[in-house]
Formats: structure tokens, C-alpha cells, sequence
């Protein structure tokens, strides 16, 4: 949101309360219970036009189980941070969040109408200047709605904010509805209390209108096709937030078309997004950590995939103290989807004939020798070691890989055997815990490369001799008994199609990621706080896709 409407909700919030402040009014307050909208209710006064909405629960209880988790110097960064926020929202008022606002406001619903093009009158255009660009930069357009659960609590903040220095109000009617106009450093913002119990935001006062008119009749995103079933969100324990897209293809081209700087989108790709009908997901707190779930609903007719779920097998063949791993199952089927959309478009059409053409002057297929025997489980895993060829960058990988073909899959291992002897690389065999292992070896480095057959239909990959020896010798305990990846993977939903995991416990995974991305002394308190990061996905029919990701944090030390 730009910087001239992220701070317009406080001063808004307090004129449009400021409205019903008489003795009257106090009475009617001090009787009337309020309420706290759920995500329906809120939906109701937001326009049907609306591309998508956020629903926030201000509940106390679902936020403090945040509290059980995190070291107790990731703890005090937190609530510095949200000082310091604090202090930076309310910069220019004594208004406290917690003491003025906290005990009225209910659940927020936050809507994101589509973009509004900049007026000509906004645009600064010097005499003798070329002719205006067509494709105008257009504007965030952004509705709140907030519940009033106390009534009396918001007019006693309202009056409070009424003696600030440097508000200015200004009234207008629109269908019967008081419209408060709040200027505040010269940035005018809207604001509308509907039905006693809504109060409603937004930094454009034709937002305003449009629920207004909303909550006179006109269609609501609650009714909108496709909201009404997602708004019944996503089965999160202590639900922090719920996203809901009732239309993902339209989303993405009011909002491609809002940025100037955004190519046009092709037909092709309006038809893979059209695959995707609308989305829900949901935040939330358990005992492990932050959880988020998705589902997006599919168009079966566009859907060319086909799902099968993995049997997770892979993951024992892999040690313990691998560190991360992608998992799943049929890479041949993916790859034949990839090249069926390639038809569709010319540069990734050209990108694989030249890949194709470049591994033919080798003498391999790239369709038929590298992906064709590929249709099983497979995992890609980071492992740490400091020997040898790896020292320098403390950690290697595996590629394991369950094939139907196995005469392929060896054929192919053996032209790149060769290849690599025509570019002076030493291949010798090794035999690793009664395994027969093929390695690439470089003088005073150690192997470069290695593979071999863990079982008949399971071969492996592996950069770096040390990870040979690792994935090779199973006398190691494996990557699904240890407690790490139990902890992480564990609560996830089974069968599924395979598993993203980082572990954020290993004493070599933050000082990595720091290698990799700059951090400073705040980011690494956090990421110490956490445990790791695992997901993963199923489809349990073409119409439907789900995704599950969990965050797992430590908990705080008793």
C-alpha cells in the first residue's frame, strides 16, 4: 500500500465514531451490547466487485498461543517490535492500541477492490512534454470493515481523538449515510458507520459508496459466485486469518493491469490461470506452531495434471541429519504435462528444443534418458559435511530416484560415465556398505560425483564423495526416524504427494542460510526460534488441490 494511505485507519476510525457522540448517543451505547462480526457479516457490506478479502480475528486467546513458542531473546524482539510499531502508527496522538482500541474493535476484513486508474488531474505534467502514456499506473484500492464490539468503549476513543491537533472532519450524506472525511498532514480518508455495529474504512471515498450501496441492496462479495462457499474458510485450530479468491483469474489481471510495469497477459496464460477457479486459506496457532492450509478449487476440464500421491518410502533413504529435502512421486508425468503446455508458448517451446539439441550432441535423450525412467518417488536432499570437494561450502546432495526402468535409468548413467571421461575426469568404482558406487574423482579433491543401486529399483545420485558414503552406508539411522523430521512432518495430512522439509535445529542450517543471504543480529535471533519448515500438498480429486504448510517453532523454555 503506498505510503500515503498506510496510516489513514486511526484518524478515520475516530471521526467516523466521532459522528453519534452525544448524551443520547452514550445512553444508547451503554445499553447496546455490540458484537463482533464473523467473516459473512463483514463480507456483506464489502462489493461484489471486490478480487479478494483478508479476515483477521482480533481474538486475544487465538493470538497469546503465539506466546508458548520462542527463545526468550526472539520474545523480547517481538515486543519491541510491536513497540516500536506502536509508537511509529501513533507518532503523532497519546492513543494507545491497547488501551483505546483493542477493548471495541472486533475482527477486521480487510477488501482489495480492483484498482482505480490515476485521475488526470493527479498527474504532474510539464509544458511541451511528450503525449501521456495510455497505460496510466493505477492506484491500491483498499475497504476495511471493522466490528464494534463495544460500542461504548469506541465512543470514548472517538472523543479522545476528537482533541487531537491536526484533524480536520468533514461531513457529507450519501443514501442516508453520515460520510466522514478526515484530513490529517493533507491526506484526506473516508470513513461510514453502517447498521451501529460496522464501521467501515477506505483512503478513496468512492470505496465508501460502493458499500454503502452495498448495504442497501446491491450485490455483495458475500454473494458473489464462488465467495459464498469459501467464505466458510479453512479448519485451522486458533484461526489467526482466512484469505479468500473467489475468482484467482480475475485477481490476476486487475491487478497485472494496475502495473504499469507488467507485461500484457498472453491468451495462454489466462487459460493456465483459469485452471485455478478460486482459493481459501487459513492461518493458524497449535501446539507445533504456525500452521497455514489452502485449497484451491480447479476447473477439471483445464486441470491437465494428474495427482498421485507418494507412498513416502524415499525419505528412509536418506540419513538423519539430512538438513532438507523436496519429495514426491512421477516426474516423468510431470514433464510430459510441461512439454504438452510448451506448444502454447514459443519461448519455452524454443528453450527446450535447444536444451534437447544440446544433449543430443552427447548422445542423450533428454525426453527419453533423462525423465522417461523417472516415473517413481524421488527426494533431493541437503547433507552436511565439511571433507574433501564439500569443505568449502559445508554441505552436498542426493538425488534418489524409484524407476519401473531400471535398464534405462542404467543405460543413462552409462553415457554420462562416458562423457565425463572425454573431459579427462577419472571414473572408478567403489564398493560403499556392499554397494557397487560409480565415482567421478578429481585429483587431491576426492569424487565429484557419484551413483549407484541402493535396492533393484532405487538408484541415487550424490554431489560430493562424503554424501556417497552417507546415503550408501545404511548402518546410519534414516531422515523419517529422526525427531526433527518427525516434529516437523509429522502433523502433516497423509497420503500426500510428497514433502518439502527444512530443519532450522541443525547447528549448520542458520550459519548456511546466512552465507547464502545476508542477515544481521535480529534476523538470526528468529530464525533460532524456529524449528522448521515443512509442507505439503494433495489432490483428492482433479477438482480440488490443497496445500498444507507448517512452521514449526521451539517452544519457550519453562
Amino acid at each position: 500500500m503506498p505510503e500515503s494511505k498506510s496510516k489513514f485507519l486511526i484518524p478515520a476510525v475516530g471521526a467516523a465514531v466521532v459522528v453519534v457522540g452525544s448524551i443520547a448517543a452514550y445512553m444508547y451505547f451503554k445499553g447496546s451490547p455490540g458484537g463482533s462480526l464473523d467473516a459473512l457479516g463483514s463480507a456483506k457490506v464489502v462489493p461484489s466487485t471486490a478480487l479478494m478479502a483478508t479476515y483477521i480475528t482480533t481474538d486475544s486467546e487465538a493470538w497469546a498461543k503465539l506466546q508458548q513458542f520462542g527463545t526468550p531473546e526472539a520474545q523480547k524482539l517481538v515486543a519491541k517490535g510491536l513497540e516500536d510499531f506502536n509508537k511509529q502508527i501513533f507518532s503523532d496522538s497519546n492513543v494507545s492500541y491497547e488501551k483505546d482500541i483493542k477493548p471495541w474493535a472486533g475482527s477486521v476484513m480487510i477488501a482489495v477492490l480492483p484498482p482505480n486508474p490515476v485521475k488526470p488531474a493527479q498527474l504532474k505534467v510539464p509544458s511541451g512534454a511528450p503525449n501521456i502514456p495510455t497505460n496510466l499506473q493505477q492506484e491500491s484500492n483498499i475497504l476495511i470493515v471493522v466490528g464494534i464490539k463495544d460500542k461504548l468503549s469506541a465512543l470514548n476513543f472517538a472523543n479522545k481523538l476528537k482533541s487531537q491537533k491536526g484533524v480536520k472532519l468533514q461531513e457529507s450524506d450519501y443514501q442516508g449515510q453520515k460520510i466522514v472525511e478526515t484530513t490529517q498532514n493533507g491526506k484526506p480518508t473516508y470513513s461510514v458507520v453502517l447498521n451501529d455495529s460496522q464501521l467501515v474504512l477506505a483512503p478513496e471515498k468512492q470505496a465508501i459508496e460502493k458499500a454503502i450501496d452495498t448495504f442497501k441492496g446491491q450485490s455483495s462479495f458475500a454473494s458473489k459466485e464462488g465467495a459464498s462457499s469459501i467464505l466458510k474458510g479453512v479448519n485451522v485450530k486458533n484461526s489467526l486469518a482466512q484469505v479468500y479468491v473467489p475468482d484467482y483469474a480475475e485477481m490476476i489481471q486487475q491487478l497485472t493491469a494496475g502495473n504499469p510495469q507488467a507485461k500484457q497477459l498472453p491468451p495462454q496464460t489466462l487459460t493456465q490461470l483459469k485452471q485455478i477457479k478460486s482459493v481459501v486459506a487459513g492461518v493458524g496457532v497449535d501446539d507445533a506452531g504456525v500452521r497455514v492450509k489452502a485449497i484451491a478449487n480447479l476447473d477439471p476440464q483445464l486441470n491437465k495434471f494428474q495427482y498421485q500421491s507418494s507412498p513416502g518410502n524415499i525419505v528412509g533413504q536418506f540419513p538423519a541429519d539430512t538438513f532438507a529435502l523436496i519429495s514426491g512421486n512421477g516426474i516423468s508425468r510431470g514433464w510430459e504435462v510441461l512439454v504438452e503446455q510448451s506448444k502454447d508458448y514459443p519461448e519455452m517451446k524454443q528453450a527446450l528444443e535447444q536444451a534437447r539439441g544440446q544433449l543430443k550432441s552427447v548422445n542423450i535423450d533428454l525426453d527419453k534418458d533423462i525423465f522417461g525412467w523417472m516415473n517413481g518417488e524421488f527426494g533431493f536432499g541437503a547433507i552436511p559435511s565439511n571433507q574433501g570437494i564439500l569443505a568449502s561450502v559445508g554441505f552436498g546432495g542426493a538425488l534418489v530416484f524409484d524407476t519401473s526402468d531400471r535398464k534405462t535409468a542404467e543405460a543413462t548413467l552409462t553415457k554420462l560415465d562416458t562423457f565425463a571421461k572425454t573431459q579427462r575426469i577419472n571414473v572408478a568404482n567403489r564398493n560403499i556398505g556392499g554397494k557397487n558406487v560409480t565415482e567421478w574423482q578429481i585429483p587431491q579433491q576426492g569424487a565429484l560425483l557419484a551413483h549407484g543401486w541402493l535396492d533393484q529399483d532405487t538408484v541415487f545420485l550424490a554431489l560430493g564423495g562424503p554424501i556417497a558414503d552417507a546415503v550408501s552406508d545404511r548402518k546410519n539411522p534414516s531422515l523419517d526416524t529422526s525427531d526433527a523430521f518427525k516434529a516437523v512432518t509429522g502433523s502433516l495430512q497423509k497420503p500426500n504427494g510428497g514433502y518439502f522439509y527444512l530443519d532450522m535445529d541443525k547447528t549448520k542450517t542458520v550459519p548456511l542460510i546466512n552465507s547464502f543471504v545476508s542477515s544481521n543480529a535480529d534476523t538470526i535471533t528468529i530464525l533460532n526460534s524456529i524449528r522448521g519448515l515443512g509442507f505439503t500438498a494433495i489432490s483428492p480429486d482433479k477438482s480440488t488441490s490443497e496445500l498444507e504448510v507448517l512452521l514449526a517453532l521451539k517452544p519457550t523454555a519453562k
